[in-house]
């Protein structure tokens, strides 16, 4: 019965939907370390490693995250999980490094399950405090929204992360949210409650908006800081191109991944370059996300950069068929890193004459919001953009 009206509330599904974003947003990585590690053994055993292993993450998911919850009772420990969630939340928006640890994966059955539990048990720091706090102290809450979102999250695991690469507001909102739950977390913890309620009720709506806009604005600037001297990583094999540039050509760059918007542009392009196919030079460029440092670093060798050709090399395929059927040239490259920033970047480095790309078309909305890849290219981009609707 307490249970039916706690659900009849709104600060019930508000609070459930800040589970289930946080745990997307922070738990798409490990969803992609699960298929890593599944992803050299055979393939009657690549299900068997992927449920076994995401099972037992999920079971030691939500005993670490009922544990996390119990222990923010305690005093000044939601300040300190505050300050450690506004760290978890920039540090969402910030390219990382790399790290240099590395574990050896294995074409064992039972060794990719182990790789997946102590991969997940490394990264789960993040999405255990971040979820805890978004509960609020509700068991009930929590379990509800694990339930919903972690399926999501195994199975889903690529539809979120093209999702997320395609709409980077998503991470961006994930992040504010964060920086918003932290500072609910600093106004209700038990030193400071009996102050707040009796001198400064107006911190419960004022240190969560600070804590989103702290994060949001922090993060950027540290991104664009990291992305400056970020170097453009070129994962397509090269050997036999395609195309001899006589450095007298106009270069054109077409960005493409494998949604329907991409399929137009270079439909345009093999459309209307025509004639002129012999004077122009074309660039195809795949970005894929990079996954970050701790997630990376359980994989030795080239088993990231073949994640990334092999996805990338599956986005360029239609595009490049296309092309060899108008018997048009082409060079292609796969770029890792922000979609928006691997693409300007190319076109500057290799004085191209014009980007052209798909858009949805989702017009003032998106273009404000700078939600998606095509509004974020126009607004960096240091040449000419056309947008194929």
């Amino acid at each position: 019965m307490e249970f039916l009206n706690e659900m009849q509330t709104a600060a019930f599904w508000v609070g459930l939907w800040q589970i289930v974003l946080v745990n997307i947003v922070l738990s798409g990585d490990n969803a992609v370390v699960i298929a890593l590690a599944a992803r050299s053994l055979p393939a009657h055993q690549q299900k068997k490693a992927i449920l076994w292993g995401a099972g037992a993450a999920v079971g030691m998911r939500i005993v670490l995250t009922i544990i996390a919850l119990e222990m923010l009772k305690w005093p000044w420990l939601k300040l300190v999980g505050a300050v450690l969630l506004l760290w978890i939340a920039v540090k969402l928006l910030v390219p990382e490094d790399g790290d240099k640890e590395e574990v050896e994966s294995s074409s064992n059955l039972w060794a990719a399950v182990k790789t997946i539990l102590i991969a997940d048990l490394v990264m789960s720091l993040d999405n255990v405090i971040g979820v805890a706090a978004a509960a609020k102290g509700s068991i009930m809450l929590l379990t509800i929204g694990l339930a919903l979102s972690i399926p999501l999250v195994v199975f889903g695991a690529t539809i979120l992360m093209k999702l997320m690469q395609r709409f980077p507001v998503i991470i961006v909102i994930g992040a504010g949210l964060l920086g918003w739950v932290a500072g609910e977390m600093a106004a209700t913890d038990p030193v400071v409650h009996d102050w707040v309620e009796a001198h400064a009720a107006w911190l419960h709506w004022a240190a969560p908006a600070v804590g989103a806009l702290f994060v949001v604005v922090l993060g950027k600037w540290l991104a664009a800081r990291a992305s400056a001297g970020e170097p453009m990583v070129d994962l397509a094999d090269q050997g036999g191109a395609r195309l001899a540039s006589t450095g007298l050509m106009m270069k054109l760059l077409v960005p493409l991944d494998d949604s329907e918007p991409s399929r137009r542009a270079i439909e345009t392009l093999t459309k209307q370059i025509g004639l002129y196919k012999d004077n122009v030079e074309i660039h195809l460029l795949n970005v894929q996300r990079p996954l970050p440092a701790h997630a990376a670093s359980h994989f030795e060798g080239d088993v990231i950069p073949d994640f990334y050709r092999e996805k990338g090399n599956a986005d360029l395929a239609p595009a490049r068929a296309r092309l060899d059927e108008a018997k048009i040239p082409y060079r292609h490259h796969i770029g890792v890193g922000s979609a928006a920033e691997v693409i300007t970047r190319f076109a500057k480095e290799h004085a191209c004459a014009q980007i052209i790309m798909g858009t949805r078309g989702m017009g003032s909305v998106s273009n404000l919001m700078l939600g998606s890849v095509a509004a974020q290219v126009v607004h960096l981009s240091p040449v000419p953009v056309l947008l194929v609707k």
